[in-house]
């Protein structure tokens, strides 16, 4: 709402933000997937329990996901963080773990399905990625030089500055 459009489909050089997401991942992840979108350069899966939930409702869709393929954990990202660390996994070590400052990245283990289903599913619990990586128990690590988050137009504008 903030951004006034499509946020996934905004470029820094030429490349979508997503774009840069899903190559930024496949450095370092033996599968990519985005949720919560039909058309993405990788494979897609839907929110779960459903759309406007947030990025949690992504992460427990990737979860989910995680645990049907047998996979111990997930490393996300939001497309509005387009310069990860290039040192991210070992920046984030065992799951869970996030930054601090932006705790859609991070590491989560395939175990917490659970414990994220049982917060969606709360009416009356407070649906934050902070409050989730509380109640698994992540380590909040701080970086160097926090990942850019772009909800503007105007941080979009500061991203292409100063992304590498």
């Amino acid at each position: 709402m903030r951004f006034g459009s499509d946020k996934a489909l905004a470029e820094i050089d030429g490349q979508t933000l997503i774009a840069r997401a899903v190559d930024a991942l496949s450095g370092w992840c033996e599968h990519v997937v985005v949720v919560g979108r039909e058309l993405a350069p990788a494979p897609t899966l839907p929110d779960w329990p459903r759309p406007g939930l947030g990025p949690l409702a992504g992460l427990a869709s990737a979860l989910h996901l995680a645990n049907d393929e047998d996979y111990a954990s997930v490393l996300t990202c939001g497309v509005d963080a387009p310069d990860l660390p290039d040192d991210l996994p070992g920046l984030l070590g065992e799951a869970p773990a996030c930054l601090a400052a932006q705790p859609v990245v991070g590491i989560w283990p395939a175990r917490a399905a659970a414990t994220i289903e049982a917060l969606l599913l709360d009416e009356e619990e407070r649906h934050s990625m902070y409050r989730f990586a509380e109640l698994c128990g992540a380590r909040l690590v701080e970086c160097a030089i926090p990942p850019a988050n772009i909800n503007t137009v105007q941080d979009l504008d500061a991203a292409r500055r100063t992304t590498r």
